[in-house]
């Protein structure tokens, strides 16, 4: 019997307590409204059903309960979802349940239940130390809420990752080192660090549009990147994602993964995306409906969630592989973006320029992941004329 082919499932639960400023996701403000809530949560499990039964039998090698806030939802019920995963597909032993949470000690009196429930890894949404720096992100904890919820988190969950911001205005490198500094006394095994971007239509870019303030100039914003990169590695992290950060191989994000090695996923909850790959070799984007209301009526009419299932050709499927594994330290192999029909003058001159390397495989070298943006556009529009 050949290998089961891994799947991984994201859960989508929108609601979240406060709006962050910066926040582009599909989000909406949690008004406790139970009923819609139950409803959403029944065709949350309904959808899973649905769409594993359409793709057939696979290896389940994670789960990640995204949002919104998650942690918001009813434990039990992330039990159910992770039960009925766990049916629909055959679970890894090392299978992982992550689970997103905001460092408040409302959602930190949670964490066992969610452990209980199933959920193995948490990824806590520290974001900052600093009390104003929190004030100015719209985050409805303060720096002592946030040490105290890791606390528990490292009590309570066998792994833990937190989530930081970085490239605020005004911010240094010698600050956003001491910043650093401070969040590994939380002890995480895996720390995601995000620069500041400003999505169109967010609270910030209008605030940037009004000229209410400015994010860093381009050399401040690529010092505190290497002041990330340095400080991190210093400490025994592996850069081992452009933003993600890792002690040991262990303890990377293995649903993360699945994104940025094109493999398999299922997306549930108003708003997820998907990525499947048939037995016939062609890829698949699948959508859902962003509106909480229509993906439950979605649900209810068609039985499954999806409501965009779209080809993809293989140059778009070899594109966002590029796009997705040039993140990684592992890169991709040029194998699988024959689709493309790179120009290999580009690769040479991205080579001869220290910004690329690998036998075989497209890599990122660590001065070429401070200029990504720019390697990958190159690399797209020689595809374009190659």
């Amino acid at each position: 019997m050949s290998e089961l082919a891994e799947i991984g499932v994201y859960v989508h639960w929108p609601y979240c307590a406060r709006i962050c400023p910066y926040c582009d996701f599909n989000v909406v403000r949690d008004r406790r409204r139970g009923a819609a809530q139950v409803a959403l949560f029944r065709a949350i499990l309904a959808d899973l059903e649905s769409q594993a039964e359409r793709l057939g039998p696979r290896r389940l090698v994670s789960i990640f309960f995204g949002g919104g806030t998650p942690s918001l939802m009813d434990p039990d019920w992330a039990g159910e979802v992770i039960a009925a995963a766990r049916d629909l597909f055959a679970p890894a032993p090392d299978l992982e349940v992550t689970l997103e949470a905001n460092p408040t000690d409302a959602e930190a009196g949670r964490f066992a239940a969610f452990v209980n429930a199933g959920a193995n890894r948490l990824s806590l949404g520290v974001q900052s130390l600093d009390d104003a720096a929190l004030a100015f992100l719209g985050r409805n904890h303060d720096a002592a809420a946030a040490r105290r919820a890791a606390e528990v988190a490292r009590r309570a969950f066998p792994r833990l990752s937190i989530d930081l911001i970085y490239a605020l205005p005004g911010q240094s490198p010698e600050a956003w080192r001491a910043a650093l500094t401070a969040a590994l006394e939380l002890g995480p095994e895996h720390v995601s660090a995000y620069q500041l971007t400003l999505e169109p239509g967010t609270a910030f870019d209008r605030a940037v549009q009004r000229g209410l303030w400015a994010p860093p100039e381009e050399d401040t914003a690529g010092a505190l990147y290497e002041t990330t990169e340095a400080v991190l590695g210093a400490a025994g992290f592996d850069a081992y994602e452009v933003s993600n950060h890792a002690k040991g191989a262990a303890a990377r994000s293995r649903h993360n993964l699945i994104y940025w090695r094109g493999g398999d996923y299922l997306g549930v909850g108003p708003g997820a995306h998907g990525r499947i790959t048939t037995p016939d070799g062609v890829r698949w984007s699948t959508l859902t409906p962003l509106r909480i209301a229509d993906y439950i009526a979605r649900v209810d009419t068609a039985g499954c969630g999806v409501a965009e299932r779209i080809r993809l050709t293989p140059s778009e499927a070899a594109l966002e592989r590029l796009l997705m594994g040039l993140r990684t330290d592992e890169g991709v192999a040029l194998g699988e973006l024959a689709a493309l029909r790179l120009d290999p003058a580009t690769i040479r001159q991205l080579r001869d320029g220290g910004l690329v390397e690998g036998d075989g495989r497209l890599i990122a070298t660590r001065q070429g992941r401070a200029v990504l943006d720019r390697i990958t556009l190159e690399l797209a529009q020689s595809a374009a004329s190659g």
